[in-house]
């Protein structure tokens, strides 16, 4: 018997609380229209197969009091006169709210409209586009809310302040907090702010405090120099240096390479060599390399994992500085090293439009798990299809040695 129960009318009803249409309701009472509810009734057959479970099945529907039944009236041809419902309908707001328990939490909710509106009518105007697209997320920072509007409402009253988050003093409001909620903060000053407020540029989680105008962490640089010659004066022969963006753009020493490398191991072993610095990359993202106007003038080598993502670190190196070449990420490091291979889980699948001609090749060819063997030799056939990795840390170290000294 598949008739309308009251759980399906309570299941029909918090479909639409999980929509928002019920707390939309309550921000602007003229969206609620009366709701008409499925619902399935026993046919003629069964009034004449099944009455006795007719009769257990209408009162508990009838039962059912934030609902109206429009019934109709038929002449069955073993009952004769006989009333079924043909319609239900939710007809108020407070009606759809009772049947699925939701009271409490609509009461909630249009307390935090009223302390919204009592607090800063202005405000609550900016805010309102986003109230009306995210109600239940609202709701369920009911409790944060007071804190959050404290937090736009003093950057509308200081916009861009140029200090750091934990220096933003307000009641209850920390820098941990501002940092939670970044995602949600970020929604709410980008409707409440001027646009000469915002840096459109930035975005994302990393790029909230730039964007609204505060100071942020700077970034840093770590490098090791690997010229003696090049030492700077004060320090101890490991010349293991971390500098902030700033200072290493204005870094003066005479230096003719630099080598950006991604394995930590591979930076603190790497080999010394005349007017030459290593860089300990980060995977993706040179944004601190960006400002260092010297690093044009040097030969700059990446040298990253052989797999999808090594070039696609290498594409993006490439950006800030176009010049730089790939190291030890070619034909002949991969087949050298063949018993190293792991296969790449996820490869990176989009296009890299920086990289050279024979660097693309190697790349797709990687992807596709398809690298063609050497003249000379037959390995081990490798899966059909498998991505191909060739971390840096499993290459052999007198072949590092070997390329470097070719340079």
């Amino acid at each position: 018997m598949n008739w309308t129960r009251p759980a399906d009318l309570r299941a029909q009803t918090l479909k639409l609380w999980d929509k928002g249409d019920l707390l939309r309701a309550l921000i602007d009472p003229a969206l609620w229209q009366p709701k008409r509810l499925r619902l399935v009734v026993p046919g003629s057959d069964a009034l004449g197969e099944q009455l006795d479970a007719v009769r257990a099945w209408l009162p508990e529907l009838q039962a059912v009091p934030q609902v109206r039944l429009v019934w109709r009236a038929f002449t069955h041809r073993l009952l004769g006169a006989s009333s079924l419902p043909a319609e239900c309908w939710l007809d108020t707001l407070p009606d759809a709210l009772a049947l699925i328990g939701k009271t409490r939490e609509a009461r909630r909710f249009e307390a935090l409209l009223q302390s919204t509106r009592a607090m800063d009518a202005a405000l609550f105007d900016c805010l309102l586009p986003w109230l009306r697209k995210r109600p239940l997320l609202a709701l369920d920072l009911a409790i944060e809310w007071p804190r959050l509007l404290a937090v736009v409402g003093w950057l509308k009253a200081n916009p861009r302040p140029g200090i750091y988050l934990r220096q933003v003093d307000l009641p209850a409001v920390d820098s941990k907090f501002i940092e939670s909620q970044r995602g949600v903060l970020a929604e709410l000053l980008d409707l409440c702010l001027p646009p000469d407020a915002i840096d459109p540029d930035a975005s994302g989680a990393g790029g909230f405090c730039r964007r609204y105008g505060f100071k942020d962490k700077p970034l840093r640089i770590r490098l090791r120099v690997l010229d003696a010659a090049l030492a700077l004066p004060g320090l101890g022969a490991d010349q293991d240096i971390t500098l902030t963006q700033a200072d290493f753009a204005q870094l003066a020493l005479p230096v003719r390479r630099v080598f950006i490398t991604e394995n930590e191991v591979n930076f603190l072993a790497f080999p010394g060599l005349p007017g030459s610095v290593v860089i300990f990359g980060a995977g993706y993202g040179f944004e601190a390399l960006s400002a260092a106007a010297w690093l044009q003038c040097c030969n700059v080598y990446y040298w990253g994992d052989l797999d999808s993502h090594g070039f696609a670190i290498l594409d993006q190196l490439r950006a800030c500085l176009p010049h730089a070449q790939s190291l030890l990420m070619d034909m002949s490091t991969l087949h050298a090293h063949r018993a190293q291979w792991v296969p790449e889980p996820t490869p990176a699948m989009r296009q890299l439009t920086r990289l050279s001609a024979p660097e693309a090749a190697l790349c797709q060819q990687l992807v596709d798990g398809e690298v063609a063997a050497p003249a000379a030799g037959s390995p081990t056939p490798w899966p059909t299809g498998q991505a191909i990795r060739l971390e840096q840390e499993r290459l052999g170290f007198g072949w590092v040695q070997n390329a470097l000294a070719a340079l």
